[in-house]
């Protein structure tokens, strides 16, 4: 019989082979062992740490996977922001993206630029913090500014490394670093994981990303341990290291520090090249052992990069190009029509289900009126259905050979399918709109879930089928109504059936706390078209008050005032005035300001350099004029099309015009091109 000493040195030793096994697979591609010869030594560790729980090596497989359930996600928030890309999906985008480039750059249209072309993963991004080399805390992209903790999730993954290794080529290990990348599920995990859920009769998932993404969000680490999760790295967050010149030398770095980077990834020289490789791995995307949905490119010079900077959504030096959606044949059984809380009536078609690109659809958008008449759909006809950038299905087109004789074009209604009032066009707009307004419920219990929904007020507990319930009840008409239940239901609330003394109280104390809120939150929860959240944020950091956000968008001046801000389009800019001009607007805004505390906006730029000053620009200059404007807003200053008594700087280049005539006669500092670039580079120390 084996002595205690013994034992504990065999555990040793078992831990030892298998962490070196595990690197050799899931690091290297190269196995030591075979499946059967490795899954018997795990299970000989795992029977022998039963009998022994004492004797656990520290570096035991068992140290990654033995966690007690989580009773939530935690928030960590991002060191430097987890940003999405710009999506394109022609070849005219992906030169329109290089000319870009070159103008933003201010370079020779023929100037090279090194271009690193990746397979763009389609799982669930992360981000993973080391210091000192070691493997500290893991996060989920959330918002982008603050992702859920996933530190205990991501060390059951082999694949990430807990330490990073030591080379003669890299053998300095930074003091700090953010890994970015992206947690995904091989096919044939996928497929397998599959078949043992529906042996236990426990939910199917749609695709391999879904999958990923339930896995990696267990609260209980041990059951993302069992499912067979990969990982890829290919970005950089925060770091304090030796400097890198290449996003390429960054990804060896990675590779050499024990990172699996995927192989296929390409330096490409000119336009043509990145094509080229979209069109290779368009080629080879089904033979994949996982799922792909595009190419990212990303500009390879870091000290590029830097200037090229980012916009409000996305950086400039990365877009994602994406792959013409897979597509199927099905019958269209019924077009029928949802009203949105817009008013927007969308015409929706029920098909029968059908398997496109590994996901079950069993309906299609089919956007408007003008769409269905365009392609002669028909309820009853055979009909090719696509998902668009692989996510929303829609019809491509009707297979009109297949047509029942019985067929009849459809008619759009002129009533409101919801309320019954008119629906109708505006303008030149293709959407049919039902002219109800509040009185519509489909609308006023939309714009109720958007207002609490987890973008806008977030308040837990009150999720659809609350809302739903409630205003069935009659309790809330509004988001007014919301505030004041507790003073008017509760009661009520308390005996309602299916709700406990506990779950009704925290309700209650949810909506109370919700009645602080940020201003890019309140923003984003009034529903004002085309102002999503990132809009919302961008106009909150502009605006940093509520009051100073409603005086502009109800003065004379709102529609210029408005479009100085970059990334607010005109668009945008009637979006909101037309939104503040209606009267029940209003009159509901008047009812929640006395209610609700909004808070400023995070003066991020409070302690930026430029903050408070106004740049205007007027002849040429050598340094590109997106570059020169770029720049003074990442210092906090604002740009301006013309010169007022408000301005601080004209910036004058060649051939200025009136521009510096009116600075001159207003006193106005007026900076030639090299004073400028000094100032900006002053604020920089």
């Amino acid at each position: 019989m084996e002595t205690r000493e013994e034992i504990k040195q065999e555990l040793q030793d078992l831990a030892d082979k298998l962490e070196r096994y595990d690197e050799a697979y899931h690091q290297k591609d190269a196995p030591l062992v075979s499946d059967a010869e490795y899954d018997a030594l795990r299970r000989r560790a795992e029977q022998l740490e039963a009998e022994y729980p004492d004797l656990i090596p520290a570096n035991s497989l068992s140290k990654r996977v033995g966690f007690q359930p989580a009773s939530g996600f935690k928030k960590l928030e991002h060191a430097v922001p987890m940003l999405s890309l710009q999506d394109i999906f022609d070849e005219q985008n992906v030169v329109d993206f290089m000319e870009r480039l070159h103008k933003f750059l201010g370079l020779d249209p023929n100037a090279p630029i090194d271009i690193v072309a990746e397979p763009k993963i389609d799982g669930l991004g992360y981000s993973a913090v080391y210091e000192k080399g070691r493997f500290m805390r893991g996060a989920t992209r959330g918002d982008g500014t603050v992702g859920e903790d996933i530190t205990e999730n991501l060390k059951t993954i082999v694949e990430l490394p807990q330490t990073l290794k030591s080379t003669d080529l890299f053998a300095q290990i930074p003091n700090l670093l953010d890994v970015r990348g992206e947690v995904y599920m091989k096919k044939a995990d996928f497929l397998a994981l599959n078949e043992e859920q529906k042996s236990k009769n426990d939910k199917i998932f749609a695709n391999p990303r879904n999958a990923a993404a339930g896995s990696l969000r267990q609260l209980n680490p041990a059951i993302t341990a069992k499912r067979k999760l990969s990982i890829f790295a290919y970005a950089l967050g925060a770091y304090e290291g030796t400097p890198f010149k290449t996003h390429w030398d960054f990804l060896q770095s990675l590779k050499a520090w024990g990172f699996p980077i995927n192989p296929m990834i390409r330096l490409c020289h000119n336009t043509q090249e990145m094509l080229d490789f979209f069109h290779e791995l368009g080629e080879k995307r089904a033979s994949l052992p996982y799922d792909i949905d595009g190419i990212v490119y990303k500009v390879n010079d870091l000290a590029l990069q830097k200037r090229l900077g980012f916009i409000a959504r996305s950086p400039r030096w990365a877009i994602a190009h994406k792959f013409p959606a897979e597509q199927a044949t099905t019958i269209l059984n019924k077009i029928r029509i949802q009203v949105g809380r817009t008013g927007a009536l969308t015409p929706v078609a029920d098909l029968e289900p059908i398997n496109v690109g590994g996901v079950l659809v069993q309906h299609a958008t089919l956007h408007n009126a003008d769409e269905i008449q365009r392609k002669d759909i028909r309820e009853g006809d055979t009909v090719v259905v696509q998902r668009a950038g692989d996510v929303i299905p829609q019809i491509v087109r009707v297979i009109k050979e297949k047509r029942p004789a019985d067929s009849k074009p459809f008619e759009f209604p002129k009533l409101c399918p919801v309320c019954g009032a008119h629906a109708c066009k505006e303008g030149d707009d293709a959407v049919t709109y039902c002219m109800g307004g509040l009185t519509c419920p489909a609308q006023a219990m939309e714009r109720l879930k958007h207002f609490v929904s987890k973008d806008a007020f977030d308040i837990q507990g009150l999720g659809d089928k609350n809302v739903e319930q409630f205003y069935a009840l009659g309790w809330i008409k509004n988001p007014v109504d919301i505030f004041t239940l507790r003073e008017n239901y509760e009661l009520q609330l308390l005996s309602l059936e299916g709700w406990g003394q506990k779950s009704a109280v925290n309700l209650l104390d949810a909506i109370e706390k919700a009645k602080t809120v940020s201003l890019s939150r309140f923003i984003y929860a009034l529903g004002i078209p085309e102002i999503g959240e990132a809009t919302a944020k961008l106009l909150a950091n502009h605006f940093i008050t509520w009051q100073t956000f409603a005086n502009v968008a109800t003065s004379p001046e709102a529609i210029s005032k408005l479009t100085e801000i970059d990334g607010v389009g005109e668009t945008m800019a009637q979006d909101v005035i037309d939104f503040f001009a209606e009267e029940h607007n209003q009159t509901l805004l008047e009812k929640l300001l006395n209610i609700l505390t909004i808070q400023e906006a995070q003066k991020q730029s409070d302690n930026l350099p430029l903050k408070g000053k106004t740049f205007v620009f007027t002849g040429t200059i050598s340094m590109p004029r997106d570059e020169a404007k770029a720049r003074v807003q990442e210092l906090g200053g604002k740009v301006s099309g013309s010169v007022s008594a408000k301005t601080s700087f004209v910036v004058a280049g060649i051939d200025p015009g009136s521009k510096y005539t009116n600075a001159q006669k207003l006193g106005i500092s007026i900076l030639n091109e090299e004073d400028f670039k000094k100032l900006l580079d002053a604020q920089l120390k």
